[in-house]
């Protein structure tokens, strides 16, 4: 068994919007055990918004919360960062309406936590155990979610661009897997399609120092941190979303070109078929023996440790 986990002091820092530029102070707090993760707008009287799909507003270029009209925007690093690090129970304080995008990946919230430090809480922790396998499609793009003892991301990507072509990133998610493989993984960007997001009011806070920027031909704002730091990416972001599930999970995630709304509408349809998954304490369920393959050709294989 284990135990529920929270941060042992606060901490914070400080950034702009990446599609608001507005200027952001964030806090992190410790909480109580069952907490989970909840957001406060410190700047609207300590308004809560729980980390949890059913307060899913938008999807669009980044994952927002909403609840009884506050809104809160870009949530998906923070949130992978504290999912991947076992943190269950935090208040994530901030005085905007979204939160800061520092330097496009979550290597900063990581840097945080370790100055924050962990704490152990007496009750324990209540996982999700997916029993029977999920999936479904939206063209070219699927997603499915399959039994396994661990918790276990692919991720495949393909944007047809000399310097972002086929990636794949297969990894087992943990504290020091996530911060080594994937936290460094920055957003990125389109040149060719600056001028439309900003049309709609998205990426004002866009720089080279807070994302990859690639033209026609290439990386403008080299090197990349990884060969396939698109991929990592993309992976970081499903693990942010995967995060408004609200338990940790042990399960395998196989996500085919997916984005922020297939990677959304998973955790929905998982949690509202309860026969698709099991809540225990235990870390390894005794029907374990008993897991299927994955159905899906989204993989030719079941990504290995």
């Amino acid at each position: 068994m284990s135990h529920q986990l929270t941060i042992q002091r606060p901490v914070e820092t400080e950034g702009i919007g990446l599609h608001t530029a507005v200027r952001c102070h964030l806090r992190l707090v410790p909480a109580p055990a069952d907490t989970g993760i909840v957001f406060r707008r410190v700047d609207l009287d300590n308004f809560e918004i729980e980390a949890h799909v059913r307060n899913v507003a938008r999807v669009s270029y980044a994952t927002s919360l909403m609840k009884q009209g506050v809104l809160l925007s870009t949530t998906e690093h923070v949130l992978a960062a504290l999912y991947s690090c076992g943190v269950d129970n935090v208040y994530v304080e901030i005085d905007a309406l979204e939160l800061p995008i520092l330097d496009g990946s979550a290597e900063p919230f990581i840097d945080l936590l370790a100055r924050a430090g962990i704490r152990r809480l007496r009750r324990r922790r209540r996982y999700i155990h997916v029993v029977r396998p999920l999936e479904f499609s939206d063209g070219d793009r699927r997603i499915g979610i399959y039994p396994d003892n661990s918790f276990r991301v692919h991720c495949f990507v393909d944007y047809h661009h000399p310097a972002c072509g086929p990636q794949q990133v297969e990894i087992k998610v943990d504290r020091d897997s996530f911060s080594r493989e994937l936290a460094p993984a920055r957003t990125f960007g389109f040149a060719k399609d600056f001028a439309g997001l900003r049309a709609m009011g998205l990426i004002r806070g866009g720089a080279m120092d807070n994302a990859i920027v690639l033209d026609d031909k290439g990386i403008t704002n080299g090197p990349l941190r990884f060969p396939d730091e698109f991929g990592r990416h993309k992976a970081l972001d499903l693990i942010g979303d995967l995060a408004l599930v609200g338990r940790p999970l042990k399960a395998l995630i196989i996500a085919h070109k997916a984005g922020h709304a297939l990677h959304t509408q998973l955790v929905t349809r998982l949690l509202a078929d309860r026969s698709l998954w099991t809540e225990t304490s235990d870390v390894e369920p005794k029907s374990s023996a008993a897991f299927p393959q994955p159905l899906t050709a989204a993989s030719s294989a079941r990504p290995q440790d």
